[in-house]
Order: structure tokens, then sequence, then C-alpha cells
């Protein structure tokens, strides 16, 4: 038997592609690795699954910064509204609470995994578990299948759709790099992203009851002060989590591994600047602890008057002014030094991977090997928190499962 396509990997964009190929007539084989599908999407969101969000295509590519224009014809495709409508054609019903971000009225990723399969059984989507991909066959620069632990299978078109690096214990492994790799693509550095980090600082263990909100984050080092970004903070046993900085993790991962370690700055009074502290703390009558609670939680406060050895008994007019100065500057700006992660074990997502120079926007194809096509996190896409990682895999998958060739 020889198949139209096989899928290799039953993430959201392999499984996209599975259903798009399939409802176009063709003859199509998903194979999985493991004796189960769509894993790490039943794990997105902590299980709530955001699926997407309300931005226009242009807003959306400007969010994954160099890379974005990539996604245009994907998006142009299958964006955000064709998705929402797929889903509720598949009776998933969606709603957006904060007029942003997109989840399935049940708030459950099962609800998705279980619609998704129940299509492909309806439409005759041929499904393989615990079949690990072993190599790609081809002859004269054209696909003609593939070999796994236990069968050889041919085909004419194969989708790459294996994810990346990130939640190793579902089963991550990097298996769609090596086999792209052994075909003449090239894969970028990767680093773990969208994950807690670690501080060397010891003090934030003991500020982890309150979430702190509006937080600007940034890195302090010269060549990299653009670097910056805001939302939610919480402080941990062993450092810094929270949406601000599983966004910002993409861009300070690589940065540990070029440094060691990475200084940043924080502002948690809510982005105003020193001069507004003075005026602020000015007003207050109480003492100082009780003053600068006014501005972050007690325990923050009473954490950064330590650093400086400040008497909390006294009123901000009666301290010495060098600490003042000092306090003023820690409340402005909180010194951190990010020292590492919990690496691709607790990452969300992979930053780097299949070279986008190496694939043809158009169609997902491969430039190099006729009948090859990649979709989803496997190649050098990553975006923020916000439902633009699934997104993607989904527009993706779509266009992938287009086959359309050179």
């Amino acid at each position: 038997m020889i198949y139209k396509l096989i899928v290799v990997g039953s993430g959201a964009s392999g499984i996209m592609s599975a259903i798009t190929a399939r409802q176009n007539g063709k003859k199509v084989l998903l194979l999985e690795k493991l004796d189960t599908i769509a894993l790490k999407l039943k794990a997105t969101g902590g299980g709530k699954c955001n699926i997407t969000n309300t931005l226009s295509n242009e807003e959306f590519m400007e969010h994954f910064n160099r890379n974005g224009r990539f996604m245009r014809d994907a998006l142009e495709v299958f964006d955000s509204k064709k998705l929402i409508t797929f889903l509720s054609d598949i009776e998933v019903d969606t709603h957006s609470p904060d007029g942003f971000r997109v989840f399935p009225t049940s708030h459950s990723s099962n609800t998705i995994v279980i619609a998704l399969q129940k299509k492909m059984q309806n439409i005759g989507v041929e499904l393989k578990c615990n079949q690990k991909v072993q190599t790609l066959l081809y002859e004269n620069n054209q696909i003609i299948g593939l070999k796994t632990s236990t069968h050889t299978y041919k085909c004419h078109n194969i989708i790459i759709a294996t994810g990346g690096m990130g939640f190793s214990s579902l089963g991550a492994e990097g298996d769609g790099y090596k086999l792209a790799s052994e075909l003449g693509h090239k894969t970028t550095a990767l680093f773990p992203a969208m994950l807690p980090l670690y501080t060397k600082e010891s003090w934030v263990k003991r500020c982890r009851a309150d979430t702190i909100a509006k937080v600007k984050i940034k890195v302090n080092i010269k060549k990299y002060k653009n670097l910056q970004a805001t939302g939610d903070l919480i402080f941990t046993k062993k450092g810094l989590r929270g949406p601000v900085i599983l966004d910002f993790s993409r861009e300070i991962t690589p940065l540990i591994e070029r440094y060691g370690e990475v200084p940043i700055l924080l502002n948690l009074t809510n982005g105003i600047n020193e001069d507004e502290i003075i005026k602020h703390l000015k007003k207050q009558t109480s003492n100082i602890l009780d003053a600068i609670t006014t501005l972050v939680p007690t325990s923050v406060a009473l954490e950064l008057c330590k650093l400086v050895d400040v008497d909390v008994n006294l009123t901000f007019s009666k301290l010495a002014g060098l600490k003042k100065d000092k306090l003023i500057s820690l409340l402005a700006w909180t010194p951190l030094t990010v020292i590492g992660s919990d690496g691709f074990k607790m990452a969300m997502i992979t930053r780097g991977g299949i070279s986008l120079k190496e694939i043809n926007p158009k169609t997902m194809q491969s430039k190099i090997i006729n009948g090859l096509y990649f979709c989803g996190e496997v190649m050098d896409i990553d975006g923020a928190c916000g439902g633009y990682n699934l997104q993607w895999s989904f527009s993706s998958g779509f266009l992938a499962g287009q086959l359309k060739k050179r």
C-alpha cells in the first residue's frame, strides 16, 4: 500500500494536517510514537487550553518578531476566525472571557482532543500509535516512504509534525530535528522557553504569598537593554514565575547559556519611577514598612528594607539620606540575577528549530526534498503565552495538509 501522505506526530499541527489532507481526498496515515495522541495538547494551559486569541493577523505576526512574516500565508488560509469555525463544526464551542484569549467553553483541552479524534475517525484518517519513526526514505530528491521501529511504509509525501523539545516528560525528544538533518536540513540552536526561572538571590523565597501585577522586567546588560516585558509575576522558592516570566524566559535562556548568569531589573511598583515613588512616600505618615506596603506586597516591602538595612519603625522623613536613596532605587528597579531553569523538562515550548530559510512559507514544503513538509513547533518559530503557539500549529498544519507543490 502506498499512502498519499504520512504525518509524523499527533499534536495539534499533525492532526490538523492529517484532517485537511483527508478532507481533500488523500489517503492519510498518522503515526504517533506514544500509545495515545495529543498528550501535549491535553496539557496546554494547565489543561484549560488557550486555543488562540482575537488579534488581527498583522498584530498576531508582530508577536513573533523577526520570524512573524513567515506566517502570513498560513494565517491567510487558516486564521483564528477559521479555527473557531472549524472547532464549532466539530462541536467544540469556544468563548473569550477577557476579550483576548480564546478557550473551549468547557475550559478543558480534553474536549478538543476528543473532538479531533472523532473527526479523524469519521473521515477515515488511519492512525497508528506506538510507531517511532527512525528514518525517512527518498530517491532522486523525492520522498518515497519511511521506516519505524517495526514497519516500512511507502508514501508520496511526509509531514514532520513532531514538535520541539519542551515537556520531555510527555515524550518530546527532538525526533523531527534528527529526521530532517539526515535529509540535509539545518536546525537552529535550541533553547527551553515558556518556563520558570531560578535566581541567585534567596530572599525571593520569602515573598511567595502574592502575585504582583504589571511588573516590568528588563535585561541589565547594555547590549540587550531593549529586551523587556510587562505582566504578572510570582516569586517562588527558587526564583520567578508567572505570565511575564513565561513570556520573557524565551529571551533569557539563550543568554544564560552565553553568560552563565543574567542580571535583570524588575519594576514592582506598577511602573512609577523614582521621583513618583518619593512623592508618594512623602505623603505617608506611617512607618516606612507600612508606607512601602502601599506600593508592593508586605513580604516584598520587608525584604527590600532588609536589603538596605532600614529600621522599619522609622518614617520616610527620618531615614538617613544614603539609605533613603538606596531604598528608592530598589523600589524603582529591583535587581535580581537569573542563573538557570529546569530546562526542557518544564519548558512548554522550544525556541529554535528547523531553519525557515529551507522551508517554503507558501506551502510548508522543504526547499531541499520534494514531498517533505513541516508544521508546528518543529520549525524555528515560537511565540508568547496567549494562544499564539497553538494557533500557529493549527494554521501551519492546515497549510501543510494542502500538499501544495513548489
